[in-house]
């Protein structure tokens, strides 16, 4: 989960840009419009663009002890300091480890980055724990009490991530914060949006543009993101521990609890189903909407969460009683993103520079990679973004936003039943034959991005991933169940695997060739922390009170309002 407000980000860089004094213009990309982005990406002259796409990776792992429980030892030093580290930080638990890659230009560079601090932490980590490599945590005997909360020193930032933690505990519970996944940054070169800015002859500034052209992306992410869970979902199944009595789930054995057709359990109610944020009808429209809406909702209070008392009231357990305490624990799909400054709010950050990247929250760790993931998934969700950007993207209304998120869910509970339908506007479609067309209509891209980047992977990812749409029995999920089917449970299943998968990063040693950066960067880091905590600053009240409400908000609405409803 991405639970760290403030993180400054700087990898991403610092291009500024002016904030927009007029509304974003509507439009929309006919089938020719299309057709003429392809043509131009097409010509090498102008299709090199592609080849400066950037994309990081930041995933989730939590450490656990060899009685298969998170590990209540405090974060390891060696690592560094999670508040200030740019390539090591801990989620939501102090168990919970966060790798960050920078943003890199090749599959294969931001994949041996991954490997290199994962590498790093395995070797510095305790002797008898290891990374749990599966995005349903391990046994939670105790519930709650199970899940230490992360800690970040005695900064006022640093209180502010762990009081934020503590409220997210209180209202959504600790254990559901443990679920870890894979979030997949992902930018388009300037001159890629130069070009499109171009033969779309727009009356927009550029900078308007990109940020048009990215949640234009994020609309048809949400209608297709059923692909992703069918393809890339790894947890069809839950210890029972954390499942409890209630969700639906039936009994695979008596330690395990699961969906015979289910992909990704996850991204399902029994991951992060919340009734304050079930309601909550945050726009992608258009920038000024989503900022405005998630703005007012970390303005608006929540009655329910009264009770547990505001930090700005005293000693709290959470930041305020709002439906949101801060712009991060709304739980997107994919979000826009900018980089933000010291102690600047992220919605106000993209009111003043717009979309610099978006970020994917919706994939699984898959526990049968040593990373979660491989390159293969990596150069098919460059296609798929792509996609996603060049296809034509009309405003949701209510009904169509709805229907994206009726089929996201479908797919992640029945996704690999054969005869599932998904809803498509006022028809019904089968999952495997909608997302057959799909592959179909993402083949030009793919051989644009193999042209611009000299390689036939894109292609040859398209080609793979097609194989699981005719045969459901190649997914992650049911590659999983088959491995339960043989009287494992998951909570031994995936400690198999993690030992193995430790061994075999260890075994490659790529970090060795980044050790002494990776002891520097650590050193760094803690001597970074150091300076914040001894630096003359405000009482943490009134610091909290100027991060929650800044005097510049960019031009948002500052008002409680009612708040939309889906």
């Amino acid at each position: 989960m991405d639970v760290g407000p403030g993180r400054q980000e700087a990898w991403w860089g610092r291009a500024i840009l002016r904030p927009s004094r007029h509304s974003e213009n509507e439009f929309t990309l006919s089938s020719a419009s299309i057709r003429r982005r392809l043509d131009a990406l097409s010509q090498p002259d102008k299709g090199s663009c592609l080849a400066g796409i950037r994309r990081g990776i930041e995933r989730e792992s939590l450490r656990v002890t060899p009685g298969l429980e998170l590990s209540r030892e405090p974060h390891p030093r060696r690592l560094g300091a999670t508040l200030t580290h740019p390539s090591i930080s801990t989620d939501y638990s102090e168990a919970q480890l966060e790798f960050i890659t920078p943003p890199l230009h090749t599959p294969d560079s931001v994949l041996r980055y991954l490997e290199e601090i994962q590498g790093w932490a395995c070797a510095a980590l305790p002797a008898d724990e290891f990374l749990w490599n599966a995005s349903m945590p391990p046994r939670l005997e105790k519930g709650d009490a199970s899940v230490p909360v992360a800690r970040y020193g005695s900064s006022n930032l640093g209180k502010l991530k762990h009081l934020y933690r503590l409220g997210l505990g209180c209202r959504y519970g600790r254990a559901m914060q443990t679920i870890s996944g894979i979030h997949y940054n992902f930018s388009l070169d300037s001159r890629f949006w130069q070009l499109m800015h171009e033969l779309d002859a727009q009356p927009l500034s550029l900078s308007q543009y990109q940020s048009v052209g990215y949640f234009g992306l994020m609309r048809n992410f949400h209608r297709y993101a059923w692909l992703l869970c069918y393809l890339f979902g790894a947890s069809p199944t839950v210890d029972s521990s954390f499942a409890g009595e209630g969700g639906g789930l039936e009994q695979l054995d008596a330690a395990t609890r699961f969906l015979p057709w289910a992909t990704s359990l996850r991204l399902s109610d029994i991951g992060y189903g919340t009734a304050s944020q079930a309601g909550l009808a945050v726009s992608y429209n258009r920038l000024e909407d989503y900022t405005q809406d998630i703005w007012r909702a970390t303005q608006t209070p929540w009655p329910p969460y009264k009770s547990s008392q505001s930090a700005t009231e005293g000693a709290g357990r959470q930041l305020n009683d709002h439906v949101l305490q801060v712009e991060n624990e709304y739980y997107g799909i994919v979000r826009p993103k900018r980089t933000t400054q010291r102690n600047e709010r992220p919605a106000v950050a993209l009111r003043r520079r717009g979309v610099e990247y978006v970020e994917v929250r919706c994939l699984d760790v898959n526990p049968l990679m040593p990373l979660g993931l491989d390159t293969d998934q990596v150069h098919f969700m460059d296609v798929f973004l792509l996609f996603c950007a060049l296809l034509e993207s009309p405003d949701f209304t209510p009904e169509s936003r709805r229907q994206a998120a009726d089929n996201l869910g479908l797919s992640c509970t029945r996704g690999r039943h054969p005869d599932l339908e998904l809803n498509e506007g006022s028809a019904s479609r089968l999952l495997r034959d909608w997302g057959n067309q799909l592959m179909a209509q993402m083949e030009p891209v793919a051989q644009v991005l193999d042209s611009a980047c000299s390689t036939s992977a894109y292609t040859a990812s398209l080609g793979t991933q097609r194989h699981k749409l005719d045969d459901q029995a190649l997914t992650p999920s049911a590659r999983i169940l088959d491995h339960l089917s043989h009287k494992v449970s998951f909570v031994d299943f995936v400690h198999q695997h993690s030992l193995q998968h430790r061994e075999d990063v260890l075994h490659r040693g790529l970090y060795l060739a980044r050790q002494d950066e990776f002891e520097a960067l650590a050193a760094a880091s803690l001597k970074e922390q150091s300076e914040l905590e001894a630096e003359d600053a405000p009482e943490f009240k009134e610091f909290l009170s100027e991060y929650i409400h800044p005097r510049d908000t960019a031009g948002m609405d500052t008002s409680n309002g009612n708040l939309a409803t889906s």
